[in-house]
């Protein structure tokens, strides 16, 4: 079976989690919630999914199951996940978001959220253990259930948040388009955009699952994009990822920002102290931003555990982003003469929030502004369909000592210096930065790089992916 917990929630093919192994995993949620005591007979638990085939079918059999093991199920529909959370918070609730992100439909997963918030590496090693013995002693009733629906009230107060974070008309004037897609986030997106005067054109709306992947934007997608900037006249394009959890905002020509661009700009939007960000995102943060730098593992529970350890260290506003452009915050922020209120889990709206804010401010497109932060160059991209086997065996023996590592870079440079954090990040000796990476969540490896300008950064990105592909070829021979 496919299924594992991986840099953000349980994550597999739809085919291993439709049926026996959702009642499992939500029962195994449920009875972590009343075992630790997070939760109580008969307190309520959140549902929510997105819009892949799989989803609302794995959701009935999750809400069945939390109602067998005591719980009561509120179902609140399509909704991003960052709403879904904010609602949990606010009700003081577990949820569960039944979601595969940004990987394609054939794949789902569920993401776990405690009353208190996103689960930890511990809660995830927790549930797994007692899904396993579960497993082990039990017959798994898979039977689907309905759930009282919450949908309206959740989605409600998720656009009570972002009252008043801008003036009310402060993007009238602005055309922005909206590519729709199949992201839970497409409507919202809309109102609250044009909530602040902005003239919204709906784009690409779709009934069929379209993956969005913020972090590794495809070369047809771009051109897409590119085309209705121009076709429309749009001073930007905002979009998100299937969850609604990751931005996608493309400046005046269609072409995207980078994710860690956006967290960056939101990090001084709200005048954070303190940024947690994994590794994998622009090494040029630390010299752009007025605040001290907490680099982490990827995956938003290793960046909330740096939020929190800058809380409890006594930061004043601690703000956390990964390089796919979901960002969080780590204490009530201001801006605009209003309070933010702490949302520890990914969001794609107040980071499109956030840019469009400052292009208005400084009275520049997008591109201008994004170009005023001269951030190394950077790419980003991977290898679809990629055996976790493979990843395993190509990481291994890149770390398997100096020459292993100098003769796969050969063609491309000497190594300099590397880190470990998470994958292997290398600096070769020009400075360049190349990072490999097997994605967490989908069979997927990946490749990070930085260098001097844009047409640099794209042919190193070329470069290494092919030397992956070479290197898998030459396994299988």
């Amino acid at each position: 079976m496919s299924l594992k917990f991986g840099t953000s929630g349980l994550r597999g093919l739809s085919s291993d989690l439709e049926g026996p192994p959702a009642a499992l995993y939500a029962t195994a949620f449920a009875r972590y919630l009343l075992e630790s005591g997070l939760s109580r007979k008969g307190d309520t638990v959140l549902i929510g999914r997105d819009f892949r085939p799989s989803s609302p079918a794995i959701a009935a059999i999750a809400a069945g199951a939390l109602r067998r093991a005591g719980l009561s199920p509120l179902d609140c529909g399509t909704i991003p996940t960052p709403a879904l959370a904010l609602f949990g918070l606010e009700k003081g609730a577990a949820s569960l978001m039944v979601t595969g992100s940004h990987i394609p439909a054939d794949r789902n997963g569920i993401k776990f959220y405690r009353p208190d918030g996103e689960i930890g590496k511990a809660d995830e090693a927790a549930i797994t253990q007692i899904a396993a013995s579960i497993s082990a002693g039990e017959t798994i009733d898979a039977t689907p259930a309905t759930a009282p629906d919450a949908s309206a009230e959740a989605e409600t107060l998720f656009l009570q948040r972002y009252e008043g974070l801008l003036a009310p008309d402060a993007l009238t004037g602005r055309r922005i388009g909206v590519y729709q897609h199949s992201t839970v986030a497409r409507d919202l997106f809309v109102t609250v955009l044009s909530s602040f005067g902005a003239d919204c054109v709906p784009l690409g709306r779709s009934q069929t699952f379209i993956p969005v992947d913020t972090e590794a934007v495809p070369a047809e997608t771009v051109a897409m994009l590119q085309r209705w900037a121009a076709e429309h006249g749009l001073d930007a394009i905002v979009s998100a990822d299937g969850d609604g959890d990751r931005p996608l905002v493309a400046d005046e020509t269609g072409t995207p920002l980078r994710g860690d661009l956006l967290g960056l700009i939101t990090a001084g939007f709200l005048d954070a102290d303190v940024v947690a960000t994994p590794v994998t995102s622009n090494s040029g943060i630390e010299a752009a931003g007025r605040f001290a730098v907490r680099r982490t593992r990827v995956g938003s529970p290793f960046v909330i555990g740096a939020m929190d350890e800058a809380v409890a260290s006594g930061a004043r506003a601690v703000v956390g982003f990964e390089a796919n452009g979901g960002t969080l915050t780590g204490t009530a922020c201001a801006a605009n003469g209003t309070t933010l209120a702490a949302l520890p889990t990914r969001d794609s709206f107040l980071p499109a929030l956030a840019v469009l804010a400052l292009s208005v401010e400084r009275g520049q497109p997008l591109s201008a502004v994004a170009a005023s932060f001269r951030l190394p160059a950077a790419a980003a991209d991977r290898l679809e369909n990629f055996p976790v086997e493979t990843s395993a065996a190509l990481m291994a023996e890149l770390r398997s000592g100096p020459q292993a590592l100098a003769a796969f870079l050969a063609p491309i440079g000497t190594p300099a210096g590397t880190s470990d954090i998470d994958g292997l990040r290398v600096t070769l000796e020009d400075g360049r930065i190349i990072h490999f990476r097997p994605s967490g969540n989908a069979p997927e490896m990946r490749c990070y790089v930085e260098a001097g300008d844009e047409a640099a950064a794209q042919g190193l990105l070329a470069e290494g992916l092919a030397l992956i592909r070479a290197w898998a070829e030459k396994r299988k021979d």
